[in-house]
């Protein structure tokens, strides 16, 4: 029998729900250009002619990778003048997960890489 929190709500239920919580966040995580504005940002505030021209991508690529960011949380924006600025949500924390992806990667070497699903060679060839 499972365990009921409040609410009604199993346990089961709970941890259903917190695994999708982090699968959708690190789906946010999982473009490489996406990572790479984030990182960027960490830095300090862009605009998004600052980023296109940085990244070397389109503005509507910029733009939708921002728009995917802002809705997961990790990024804001302010408007100023006719540009809205963007910066990190939450800076300290993304430095933090980005450290432990670091530690993790120099753990498994390069199996993430080699990974048949999702390395660089599957990577190469979509």
């Amino acid at each position: 029998m499972a365990m009921t929190a409040a609410g009604g709500v199993t346990t089961a239920d709970l941890e259903v729900r917190a695994l999708e919580a982090a699968s959708c966040l690190f789906n946010g995580f999982s473009d490489r250009s996406r990572l790479a504005i984030l990182r960027h940002l960490l830095l300090g505030e862009h605009r998004v002619v600052d980023l296109t021209e940085h990244m070397g991508l389109a503005q509507s690529t910029v733009s939708k990778h921002l728009a995917c960011l802002k809705g997961c949380g990790l990024v804001v924006s302010e408007p100023r003048g006719r540009a809205s600025v963007f910066s990190v949500a939450h800076p300290e924390a993304v430095l933090e997960l980005l450290a432990a992806a670091e530690r993790l990667l120099g753990l498994t070497g390069d199996a993430v890489t080699l990974c048949p699903s999702y390395g660089t060679a599957t990577l190469k060839d979509s």
